[in-house]
C-alpha cells in the first residue's frame, strides 16, 4: 500500500506543478477566463481582481505540488489541495452543464491548462472527479506519508524556492511576454488563413420546436407534428440536437476598421514586405516616458510600415498628439476581446510579413524593436 501512496502523491503533485506552470506562462489567460466565469454569474465588482487572484491560483498550484512530492506539511497541504479540488470540481462541472437558451454550452473550455492543452468542460470535468478521489486518499494517509527527505530544512527550503520562482516567472512573463506561445497568433502562424472557417469543420446542428399552449398548459412540438387549431403558439425555440467539431477559426473577431468604419483587415494583413502592428488595448497603463516610444519614433523616421491597433482609437490618437511624427501613424479600431488575445501586454508590437507573424516584443523588449 506504501507504493501506492507514493504513486498517488507524485501523480497529484506533478499534475498540480504542470497545471500551475502552463497556466503562470500566461497569466493573463487565466485572468480572462476568470472573468468569463463572474461574468456567467453577474459579478463584474471582481474583474479588477482576477490577475491577481489568478497569479496567486498560480502559485498555490506549483507550491502544493511541490509540497506533496517532497510530504512536507502533509496535513495542511492535502486538506487546501482538497479544498482546492472540490472548488475546481465545481467550477468545471458548471463549465459542463451551463448552457445558453439554444441549447449549446456557455463555456468552450475551462483554462484548466491555459491555451497550450485546451480541454473541453466535460473533459476537465472527469479529470478533476480523478483527482478529488486521489486527494481524499491523500488526505485519509497523509499521517503515514513520510517526508522526501530526512531533513525537515532541505523540504521546507524546495518548497519555499518553488515559491520564489512562481511568483518571479509570471512576473518575467507579464513583462515580456509568454515563454512558451500558444496563442493562434504565436510566430509562424498566418493571420489571414487562420480567420477562415478549417477545412475538416463539422457545423452544429439545430432543430426548431414549436411551443403551444392549451388550457393554460404548454407544450413543445416538432415541425413535422404541430398541433390542431385548438392550441395557440406560444413561441418558437432553436434547440442543439448535436454539437459541431472544429466549427471556429481559430483568429475571430479580429476585424481592423479605419476612422471611417470601413473594414481594413484584408488590405492591411496583404501589405507586401515588412510591416509593423503595434497593439494597444487602452491608454490606462500607458507610460509614454518609456523607451518603447522613442523608439518607435525612429522606426518611423527609418520609414518603416507602422498601423497601430486599439480598442479605444480615439484616445490613442491623443496620447500620440504631442509628437509630430507619431500623429502621421495610421490608427485601427479592433475588439478588445481580439486585442486581449492577440497581445498579452499593453503595449505589444507585431514584426509582419504580409499576413505571417515573424516576433512580437513587449514593450520592455524596446531594444529589440530596432
Amino acid at each position: 500500500m506504501k507504493k501506492a501512496w507514493v504513486i498517488i502523491r507524485w501523480f497529484v503533485g506533478i499534475l498540480f506543478i504542470f497545471s500551475g506552470l502552463v497556466k503562470a506562462n500566461d497569466p493573463y489567460g487565466l485572468s480572462y477566463k476568470m472573468q468569463e466565469f463572474f461574468e456567467a454569474w453577474n459579478m463584474h465588482g471582481f474583474h479588477d481582481f482576477t490577475l491577481s487572484m489568478a497569479i496567486l491560483m498560480n502559485v498555490f498550484e506549483i507550491v502544493a505540488g511541490v509540497a506533496l512530492i517532497v510530504g512536507w506539511r502533509m496535513r495542511l497541504f492535502s486538506w487546501m489541495v482538497l479544498l482546492l479540488i472540490i472548488f475546481f470540481t465545481f467550477l468545471t462541472g458548471y463549465a459542463t452543464y451551463a448552457t445558453n437558451p439554444d441549447g449549446s454550452m456557455k463555456f468552450r473550455s475551462c483554462g484548466c491548462f491555459g491555451d497550450c492543452i485546451p480541454l473541453d468542460p466535460r473533459q476537465s470535468f472527469w479529470k478533476d472527479i480523478l483527482l478529488l478521489v486521489l486527494t481524499i486518499t491523500l488526505v485519509i494517509v497523509q499521517s503515514k506519508i513520510k517526508p522526501l527527505f530526512r531533513s525537515d530544512k532541505i523540504n521546507a527550503s524546495l518548497v519555499i524556492l518553488s515559491c520564489i520562482f512562481a511568483f518571479a516567472f509570471q512576473i518575467y512573463v507579464l513583462r515580456y511576454l509568454p515563454v512558451v506561445d500558444c496563442l493562434p497568433y504565436k510566430p509562424g502562424n498566418r493571420m489571414l488563413e487562420l480567420r477562415k472557417m478549417p477545412e475538416d469543420a463539422v457545423p452544429d446542428k439545430f432543430d426548431i420546436r414549436f411551443v403551444y399552449e392549451k388550457n393554460g398548459v404548454k407544450q413543445e412540438f416538432p415541425m413535422t407534428s404541430l398541433p390542431d387549431s385548438t392550441w395557440t403558439f406560444a413561441e418558437r425555440k432553436q434547440v442543439l440536437v448535436e454539437k459541431g467539431k472544429n466549427n471556429e477559426p481559430k483568429i475571430k473577431d479580429f476585424i481592423l476598421s479605419d476612422s471611417d468604419g470601413n473594414d481594413v483587415t484584408e488590405n492591411v494583413l496583404s501589405i507586401k514586405g515588412e510591416h509593423y502592428l503595434l497593439f494597444i488595448l487602452n491608454t490606462e497603463d500607458i507610460d509614454m516616458d518609456m523607451q518603447w516610444v522613442r523608439q518607435l519614433t525612429e522606426m518611423i523616421k527609418g520609414k518603416k510600415k507602422i498601423h497601430i491597433i486599439s480598442a479605444v482609437p480615439d484616445q490613442v490618437r491623443s496620447l500620440f498628439s504631442f509628437s509630430v511624427v507619431q500623429t502621421k501613424l495610421p490608427i485601427l479600431a479592433c475588439d478588445g476581446t481580439a486585442i486581449k488575445t492577440a497581445a498579452r501586454a499593453i503595449p505589444t508590437l507585431y514584426k509582419m510579413e504580409e499576413d505571417k507573424v515573424i516576433a512580437k516584443y513587449s514593450a520592455a523588449d524596446y531594444e529589440k524593436w530596432k
